[in-house]
């Protein structure tokens, strides 16, 4: 069930609500490319428009990790509902995509567009993998998924989960939690957050499963105002006369 939910939904987890980041590979740079050329013994400044000559960086300062897991609770709590578009890579480079509706507590679905058939609806009590092109519904329990925290109406990851690691760069903050009560074993979960935003936003989660199966889940273009019809969250409405 677990290896299914995650793979499919890369359940996401729930945390579904929105990782690691896919890394790119950037061309070398020529050294005639990099500005010109500086006399040994000087250094390099870059000139600013008032006449001033400005100065290295400042050095990064990675943000504390009880800062960090204090506004992803924060980020999670005050978000009540959410409408955003996903993109899900599983493990074998798989790519889907669809649009995620969220209604705390407890609601949530992913619908997948075409060619996948699959739609993952949370109703408030249960979680089901329903495919639309045969009419299954496969039902679970929300606690038996790594869901579970993402639809809480209250979430804190010190106690309602274990945190594993906080990794801090200028433009990710990364929380690894492990979730023991998964149906199946330990599952873990990347929450990746970004910290330049003002609500600490989520932008990526990755879902490892007991077999190592990992699936990475991306959120774009999240809208905070909206609400989610509710006719989304009725999981034994047949979704394949949508």
């Amino acid at each position: 069930m677990t290896s299914k939910i995650c793979l499919m939904l890369g359940v996401a987890l729930g945390l579904i609500w929105g990782g690691a980041a896919q890394a790119t590979d950037a061309a070398p740079v020529a050294p005639d490319a990099m500005g010109p050329k500086v006399p040994a013994g000087q250094s390099q400044a870059t000139p600013i428009p008032n006449g001033k000559i400005a100065g290295p960086p400042s050095p990064f300062t990675p943000l504390d990790p009880q800062v960090a897991i204090q506004k992803a609770n924060t980020y999670f709590n005050t978000t009540t509902s959410m409408i955003a578009d996903f993109v899900q890579i599983g493990g074998d480079g798989r790519r889907a995509e669809g649009k995620m509706y969220v209604q705390k507590p407890g609601r949530l679905r992913f619908e997948y567009a075409a060619p996948a058939t699959l739609d993952i609806i949370a109703d408030g009590t249960t979680v089901a993998v329903i495919d639309r092109k045969v009419g299954s519904v496969q039902p679970y329990f929300i606690w038996q998924t790594p869901l579970k925290f993402l639809l809480k109406d209250q979430i804190d990851l010190t106690k309602d989960t274990q945190v594993v690691n906080v990794t801090s760069e200028p433009d990710t903050v990364t929380i690894l939690i492990a979730d023991k009560q998964v149906f199946g074993g330990p599952t873990m979960i990347k929450l990746m957050f970004d910290p330049a935003t003002p609500n600490f936003l989520l932008k990526q989660w990755q879902v490892t499963d007991p077999q190592g199966n990992e699936t990475l889940v991306s959120l774009f273009n999240q809208d905070f105002t909206d609400k989610p019809d509710p006719g989304n969250f009725q999981l034994y409405q047949s979704s394949s006369t949508k």
